[in-house]
């Protein structure tokens, strides 16, 4: 599978995950940092994970907006 083809396929998921833990920031305040890096560490494949990371920064980045 090409990595435009994985892209395609996960980013839907991706995007829902990344809302998902967002969603706990203000929850969690200070412990939200090493509870969400955790989270993103446990997922799999290491291309999804990247994908979440990147879809939690433009969440991130938003926000500060």
């Amino acid at each position: 599978m090409s990595r435009a083809d994985f892209h395609s396929q996960h980013l839907a998921c991706a995007r829902e995950e990344a809302q998902r833990l967002f969603a706990r920031k203000a929850q969690l305040q200070r412990a939200w940092l090493g509870w969400v890096a955790s989270q993103i560490y446990a997922l799999r494949p290491a291309e999804y994970a990247s994908m979440v990371r990147r879809e939690l920064q433009i969440l991130q980045e938003n926000s500060e907006t």
